[in-house]
């Protein structure tokens, strides 16, 4: 653990030390080895499947498959970038890499903190570095409004957490996940409970984002240069269903009362974000609300506690961290080309970057959880847990599947199809570093087919 967690952190002097010349390319090649030597989390030899570094850091079958995708899309979001500040001075160019390996490892000791209350304020840590990306490096002046939703949101929804646990830690005096597991407290029934079972859960429903709750994560999206809106979709979202998993089992039995409305909210919310998804103009918005539509799926399997719920929620996650990334990195490759994300403007780009077309449709196919994607294992395992539960959710779940696969055929056809604009007859070709970027989103996706027991949590 530690071997991942200091080096990461060496990074961020690396960042204001390197010769300007070769920064980019030993930042991207150091992050990169990072990255595969964070696939040794994947082995657990112990019964528990818990590997403790320290009293207060740990990882397992839940939080391993997080932290590799962290470390995964740290050379990622580097790759992507370097376009993005070719314009810029090397100071800025420096502070963006430190920023940028500074959320890194504030993510990867959010994702392996073993205490509760440790994991808050580590959780609050992420929300600085990610302000910073979207408001100094943010393409237009609305990025100040997006960040302070952003920070609000965030600010508003955790402080009721922050209480709460103080409440645990006085009255059990301890807040280690681990001795919570084992020792499994129980709620007694009565308002006070139930209030203290929200006030632990609206943080992390503000993060996934649940639906009603999402209005900050457009604006964030469509304002964030690319790296912010890959670590946004990625990773920072997964944070929140992170929280919901490691909370949940402190919060036994769940009042129905509560938890019955979440998840009517939630099931809701994927038809209505899918639906606003064939009514987008703005490609990066369109690719925002998918997200949003997806974690209502998570939101809801997790709120259900059951093997095949958790299962499917934190498959589903890894999953949709890889291919929203992706589709956020060929809208960017589109609009530094044409600049601008409007869909009625950018048509028929086949024409022009035909084997950028080739991953467009991939990517679209993973999107709308096409077998044998690994979107599909999670997606199932969802529906699955759901429709044992009740059986009147088959029919939301699978409307919302059918326009999922309606949004991803109109976002590849509206991009790739079609008579080109002639503003746009002279495009710069595509470069073999976009092409590196997709591949490396891509092949863990395909070799996930291969073995989804990896990233499944074990829970089943």
């Amino acid at each position: 653990m530690l071997k991942i967690i200091i080096p990461t952190a060496l990074l961020i002097p690396s960042s204001l030390l390197l010769n300007h010349n070769t920064m980019f390319l030993i930042m991207t090649t150091y992050s990169m080895l990072l990255a595969l030597l964070s696939l040794t989390l994947f082995n657990h030899p112990l019964l528990l499947k818990i590997n403790n570094a320290t009293p207060y850091f740990s990882t397992d079958t839940t939080s391993a498959p997080l932290i590799i995708l962290s470390c995964w899309l740290l050379p990622l979001m580097i790759l992507a970038s370097q376009n993005h500040l070719k314009t810029e001075p090397l100071n800025r160019k420096r502070v963006f890499l430190m920023t940028l390996t500074t959320l890194q490892t504030t993510l990867i000791l959010t994702f392996s903190t073993s205490d509760l209350i440790l994991f808050y304020i580590l959780f609050e840590t992420t929300l600085i570095p990610t302000l910073i990306i979207i408001t100094r490096w943010g393409a237009q002046a609305e990025r100040l409004n997006a960040g302070l939703y952003f920070l609000f949101y965030t600010l508003a929804s955790s402080l009721p957490l922050l209480i709460a646990l103080l409440y645990l830690n006085n009255k059990y005096l301890n807040t280690s996940m681990e001795l919570f597991f084992i020792k499994q407290p129980e709620l007694t029934p009565n308002p006070s409970n139930q209030v203290f079972w929200l006030a632990c859960l609206l943080t992390f429903l503000v993060k996934l984002p649940l639906y009603g709750l999402h209005l900050w994560l457009p604006k964030a999206h469509v304002e964030a240069p690319i790296a912010g809106s890959m670590a946004l979709a990625a990773i920072l979202l997964k944070l929140g269903g992170y929280g919901l998993i490691r909370i949940s089992p402190i919060l036994t039995p769940h009042p129905p009362a509560l938890m019955l409305p979440i998840i009517v909210l939630a099931l809701w919310g994927i038809l209505m974000t899918s639906s606003i998804c064939l009514r987008q103009t703005d490609l990066k918005a369109l690719i925002a609300y998918s997200s949003v539509s997806h974690m209502g799926l998570v939101a809801s399997a997790i709120i259900l506690q059951t093997p095949w719920g958790l299962t499917g929620a934190l498959t589903l996650m890894i999953a949709h961290g890889l291919t929203s990334s992706a589709l956020f990195s060929l809208a960017n490759t589109n609009y530094e080309r044409t600049h601008t994300r409007t869909l009625l403007l950018v048509r028929g780009l086949q024409l022009a970057l035909p084997l950028m077309s080739t991953w467009w449709l991939l990517i679209n196919l993973t999107n709308m959880a096409m077998p044998p994607s690994i979107n599909l294992v999670g997606e199932l395992s969802i529906i699955t847990a759901l429709f044992n539960w009740s059986s009147p959710t088959i029919i939301i779940t699978g409307v919302g599947t059918l326009i999922t696969a309606t949004y991803s055929l109109y976002m590849f056809l509206m991009t790739q199809r079609g008579m080109m604009s002639t503003q746009f007859n002279i495009l710069p070709p595509t470069h073999t570093r976009e092409h590196l970027l997709l591949i490396l989103h891509l092949l863990p996706l395909g070799l996930l087919i291969i073995k989804p027991t990896l990233i499944s949590g074990l829970f089943a």
